[in-house]
Formats: structure tokens, sequence, C-alpha cells
């Protein structure tokens, strides 16, 4: 199922990818800490995820502490890359779903720890897919004349909302951001995002899902049963449908684009199961050199997955100027959405630690 939002040929400024960083907690917990607490084993997990360890907060910590670290090594990379004027930016948007508090937004308080002053600043809720959703979002405001720099994050932690007792979840989730800055620019120069495509279908929204804390358990009456607090999935559905929406709308892209499916030199996928990454590269004819992988160190990051495997990617040499990339997510919603450009020379270093 490719995504339903398309759009005609820009014919103003393009939003240009100019800077790119990430931040992950100080604490990693291995496989093995985690088969000391629950009925699961490192054998276990790597075979059925291919994830060796992820990184959770410190009592104390939030979203926003992440978001703040990985916005500043991105203000700093676009710094290093196009001129101080590139970190001047006047938009944010924050893909998380696991905000500060449930209300106001967590975006307007890491644009302020930031310094970017009353520059406009809001959450985008798309799970998984969120950091694309933001993309896309923040990179038409450019293309619109709206703004002319965006900081753009993906953040999350997860491990705020996971069942203490339920290995499967734990196992795979992880804490982390990754952010982008964008600059309006022109279609024809490296880091111009190329295109979208957006999805998403309602009728999945049990699939992937925390029921307790909105307005529907709210509005009943009692305390809601203690699952109902914590996130849960269906992992053999949600497995199919993320293959099937992942290489659907990266397909679908990358043919508007003019580009072979096959053809792109990566492919940074949303970073859940690494037999979905090989599932999602198999439906599209790539091989695995051409498919990047992350989540063996960090586990699912939900919305920072794709800037940290950016991150990651840029930093080790994996991605190089001019390389052909696709990006491709899918979460909770349900929602899935893609994004093409082709990768420039941006200065960047590893994630920071908070």
């Amino acid at each position: 199922m490719s995504g339903n939002a398309t759009r005609p040929e820009p014919t103003g400024p393009a939003a240009v990818l100019c800077g790119l960083g990430g931040a992950l907690p100080a604490r990693a917990v291995s496989n093995d800490e985690l088969a000391a607490q629950l009925d699961t084993s490192d054998a276990w997990i790597r075979s059925r995820t291919g994830i060796g360890q992820r990184h959770v907060i410190a009592p104390g910590q939030a979203t926003s502490d992440l978001a703040v670290e990985a916005g500043a090594r991105a203000l700093a990379s676009a710094r290093d890359t196009a001129g101080p004027a590139a970190a001047e930016v006047d938009l944010l948007v924050l893909a998380t779903s696991t905000p500060d508090r449930p209300c106001p937004a967590t975006a307007p308080v890491v644009a302020q720890r930031l310094g970017l002053g009353t520059v406009p600043a809001f959450d985008v809720a798309a799970v998984c897919t969120g950091f694309v959703y933001a993309l896309a979002t923040a990179g038409s405001l450019i293309e619109a004349g709206v703004a002319r720099r965006a900081l753009v994050i993906g953040a999350d932690t997860f491990s705020t909302i996971l069942d203490p007792a339920d290995r499967t979840t734990r196992a795979l989730f992880g804490d982390g951001a990754g952010a982008v800055v964008l600059r309006a620019g022109t279609r024809d120069e490296p880091g111009a995002l190329l295109g979208y495509d957006l999805g998403s279908d309602g009728q999945g929204v049990d699939l992937i899902t925390v029921r307790a804390g909105g307005s529907r358990q709210r509005s009943e009456p009692g305390p809601p049963p203690e699952a109902d607090r914590w996130f849960t999935m269906r992992g053999s559905s949600v497995f199919r449908e993320a293959v099937l929406s992942m290489s659907d709308s990266a397909r679908a892209l990358a043919e508007r684009t003019g580009w072979d499916p096959a053809g792109p030199d990566k492919l940074v996928a949303h970073q859940a199961n690494v037999r979905i990454l090989r599932a999602v590269g198999d439906q599209l004819g790539l091989d695995e050199k051409q498919i990047v992988v992350h989540l063996d160190r960090v586990g699912n990051t939900v919305a920072a997955s794709i800037p940290l495997a950016l991150t990651d990617a840029a930093g080790e040499g994996a991605l190089q100027p001019g390389h052909r990339v696709l990006l491709t997510g899918f979460g909770g919603g349900l929602t899935w959405g893609s994004a093409a450009l082709v990768w420039p020379d941006v200065v960047t270093g590893p994630p920071g630690t908070v």
C-alpha cells in the first residue's frame, strides 16, 4: 500500500539537508543484562531481532533532554557544513510519541533550551514514521516560503512506557534522538528533498498502541487496567504490515522520482527488526550492502531511528556524497512514509551522550 499524499512537481525553493546530529542516553543495556532480569537470552534476542544492546535514559531524564542534545549537534553540523547562517533556524518540528507531558507539546521547550527564541515549534505524533512525517512537514513549509531554515528532530524514550515484565518489548526498544537541519535551496543541489510519500490506515489502530492516558480512557469511570498503561504490539501482524507498507511506499516514491526501486545506493528504513529490513530489501530487489543497519547497537528508537541511522552511516563513511538515498518508515496509526534525496557532503560526528 503506497501512501496517498502526492503533489505536483515543485517550482519554488527546495528543502536541502545541511546538518545532522544524534544523541543517546549514557547507559547501554546489553542483552545479557536483560536476560538476568527476564526469561530471555542474548541468543534469543539476536536471532529474532538482530539487536545486541539498547540505550535507556536515567531516572529524571526525559525526551526533551535527548532532543536538545541531538538538535544542538545538528545545528553545529549545519554551521560547519554551510556556514553560520545555516544554523539560524526559524522553525522546529519535533517527532515524538513520548512527549515530556501530555500537554503542552515538547517542541517549544526544546526550542527555548536551544536558544532559538520565539520560532514556531510543534510536535508531530506518528510513532515510528514520525521523523518522515516531520521531515515532509518542515520541507513543505520551506518549499512554500513559510520558513527558510528548519530543525527537524525525532526523539523518543520508549523505556518509560514499556511493561517492565515484557521481555519482547523491552528487548526491542531503546531511547534516543536524531536531528537534521534543512535550508532553502534548489532542487538540483545535493541534499535536496526530492519527494515524499505518506499514508495511514486507522483500521490498524490496535496493532501498535498504549490504551490508557488519552481522552477515551480518561472519560471512562474508574482507573484503567494495569496492562493498559503499557505499550503493546501485535508482532506478527506488525511485521507483515511493516514490510508491505515500507516496500510499497519506497517503490512508489522511487518511481515518481525517476529512480529504479532497486537502484538507490542506500535504503535507510525504520530500524525495527533486522528481519524486517531484509524483507523490505528483498521486496525492492536490494542487496544487503544497500541497506543501512544501526539497530544492532541501539534497538528500535522509534522516531529517532532514521536520523540516528543516518548519523551513524554518515559518520562511518557508509553514506557518501552523491549517494541516492531512500528513507522509509512504518509506525502506529497505522502510518507509513518515505522521502528521497541525493546525499550531500555533511560534516557530522557520532551521537552525543546525555
